[in-house]
């Protein structure tokens, strides 16, 4: 039986086993693809699932996650909470990730509360001691990707002006962080579910951004459930900002769940990320359409479905 097949088929069987234990469930997917696969049958595409997308059926430690992770074919995992655990957890993670071949994704600066629209002196020492501590990360793990969030509008201050104090501030953060080769991804987020009053919301307005900093540090993240709710227009605005995109993240509308559960055509668009020759992580940025463990296992079977073949 080919490969791709035996695994969805597998996967799909152990879902409507609904098997009782997590050890259970995950035992038999498991046994599913080493016996048959071993660690083989990769997705195409670098689809890279959280450190704890399948905690029902690996468990809360992030080693054993990254194995079943593994185990299931995907090529990628990403942990935007790297930079909150402890050092060596931040090592263990790195080299496991590493043994297994898997290839891990952006990690958060955690700058949700920086005002990346100031220009205040308070601002920017922020600014630098979250670069700083990204240059630790990076050398702990060896991930080049940083996520960046710009922080909210300030009602009180002209956009244009806000816009500038972005561009500047971005500006130091790239002298930081540029010459050490940790790229900088800022993400445009939804206003009207998840984030209003964010400053940043659009493909069009991170672009400019990125255009106006002229630094190749400075990348932009496409995350595609928030982009779907605020423009449309996926693979259009994609092209349209393709030298600028850094990271991109997926999660279906409506719900912010797996792939095949929404509105968005990811078959399409995983077609033309593939026909791009994009080789770069995917993080799986969304909740799962149902319950449990075989909720987790519905996960793979979607990606099964959508991945390129």
């Amino acid at each position: 039986m080919e490969r791709r097949n035996f695994i969805k088929n597998a996967v799909g069987s152990i879902a409507l086993a609904g098997l009782g234990s997590a050890v259970t469930v995950a035992a038999h997917a498991r046994n599913a693809v080493s016996q048959n696969v071993s660690n083989k049958a990769k997705f195409t595409l670098k689809y890279a699932p959280t450190l704890e997308m399948f905690k029902e059926n690996a468990g809360k430690d992030p080693v054993d996650n990254l194995k079943f992770i593994a185990d299931q074919g995907f090529r990628a995992a990403y942990d935007l909470g790297l930079i909150s655990r402890p050092p060596e957890e931040q090592e263990k993670i790195a080299g496991e990730a590493l043994r297994l071949g898997l290839e891990l994704g952006q990690f958060s600066l955690k700058t949700w509360n920086i005002p990346f629209v100031s220009d205040k002196p308070e601002t920017k020492n922020l600014i630098k001691e979250k670069m700083l501590a990204g240059l630790e990360i990076q050398k702990r793990t060896g991930v080049n990707k940083a996520l960046v969030v710009l922080g909210y509008v300030d009602p009180k201050l002209q956009i244009e002006y806000q816009t500038a104090n972005v561009i500047e501030n971005l500006r130091i953060c790239c002298d930081i962080v540029g010459e050490h080769g940790l790229a900088l991804v800022m993400e445009p987020l939804n206003t009207l579910v998840n984030h209003p009053g964010i400053f940043l919301s659009r493909t069009t307005q991170a672009k400019m951004i990125c255009v106006a900093v002229n630094h190749p540090s400075c990348k932009m993240v496409d995350d595609l459930y928030h982009q779907q709710v605020t423009e449309g227009n996926l693979i259009s605005n994609m092209e349209a900002c393709w030298d600028y995109i850094g990271a991109i993240h997926i999660g279906d509308n409506p719900g912010r769940n797996e792939p095949t559960t929404g509105e968005i055509n990811f078959k399409n668009i995983f077609r033309y990320l593939y026909d791009k020759k994009y080789n770069e992580v995917i993080s799986c940025e969304h909740g799962q359409s149902k319950p449990g463990k075989e909720g987790e296992l519905a996960i793979i079977k979607a990606y099964r479905e959508v991945d390129i073949v």
